[in-house]
């Protein structure tokens, strides 16, 4: 058989190995999302966390705590059920407008688990938002990381995020007491999770009326409300709830709004009430990035 021809041979094996190892591999990231909808974490939901991250005796809990006017607290706290459990916890307290160590992101980058604190979510994305912190923080998930929040921590994953406060009334209440237009406050999160905003600390606050507002002015997302000692665990497409208490799910799958003197109505909205260990679907529009 001539050289030539089986050069070419080998080019050809060896190009097929290489697409089929491509169409093989994964796409999208490879790690999961743990949002906690704020409260007391159970025993149960701690060890889940550390289950699913693969830390136990090796491994570390990379702890954000820059949500927190007291990040100190919040990262004992934070740190506290971990270390119980023998997990190693450090706390990743960056400062606006820091140029973090080249050391200190890979650290970051390289976490089996990074955990984000409750407090004030825009707080942690002024810190955060268009930095290398960001970027490390995608870099892991994508990676294969677990990506865990709680309270300010869980609004924080999705591409917009609930603020907290309503353009119409300056003074903050824990509810909307009402529906109406031009009221909602959302502000870019981490975007961890595309056409999903999250709501946290949901039925102990009655929370109804701010993912009423958001899915009927912004039907492309669906709301997503945690109760407190309770969370999602996203991987894909999938989530689970874990804890102690329900996730409701809202959704205004044909896009319908009427307004009326400032007020918001709509038609065939959708609304799941999920118990713990229950599965759904995040739709074809969610996606995780």
């Amino acid at each position: 058989m001539p050289r030539f021809f089986v050069a070419f041979l080998l080019i050809l094996a060896l190009g097929s190995a290489v697409g089929a190892r491509a169409q093989d591999a994964p796409s999208g990231p490879q790690g999961k999302l743990f949002i906690i909808g704020g409260g007391g974490r159970p025993p149960a939901m701690v060890d889940r966390m550390i289950a699913e991250a693969g830390v136990g005796e090796s491994g570390y809990v990379a702890v954000l705590p820059m949500s927190s006017a007291t990040p100190d607290s919040a990262f004992i706290w934070a740190s506290e059920q971990f270390v119980e459990r023998g997990v190693e916890t450090v706390s990743f307290d960056f400062e606006k407008g820091e140029t973090p160590s080249a050391a200190r992101l890979d650290s970051l980058r390289h976490a089996p688990f990074i955990y984000i604190s409750g407090g004030d979510q825009a707080r942690f994305m002024g810190v955060v938002a268009g930095t290398a912190i960001e970027e490390a923080i995608h870099e892991a998930y994508r990676a294969g990381s677990l990506i865990a929040g709680t309270s300010a921590g869980a609004a924080v994953m999705s591409e917009r995020m609930l603020t907290g406060d309503q353009r119409k009334h300056p003074e903050y209440t824990s509810t909307y007491e009402v529906i109406e237009s031009d009221n909602i406050d959302l502000a870019p999160g981490l975007g961890l999770l595309t056409g999903v905003i999250v709501d946290q600390h949901f039925v102990a606050r009655s929370r109804y009326n701010r993912l009423l507002t958001t899915i009927i002015e912004f039907p492309e997302v669906i709301g997503i409300g945690i109760d407190e000692s309770t969370a999602i665990l996203v991987q894909g497409h999938r989530a689970e709830v874990v804890g102690d208490a329900q996730v409701l799910v809202f959704e205004n799958p044909d896009g319908s709004a009427e307004r009326q003197n400032g007020k918001l109505g709509a038609r065939r909205l959708r609304v799941d009430v999920y118990l713990p260990g229950e599965v759904f679907e995040l739709g074809e529009g969610v996606d995780t990035r």
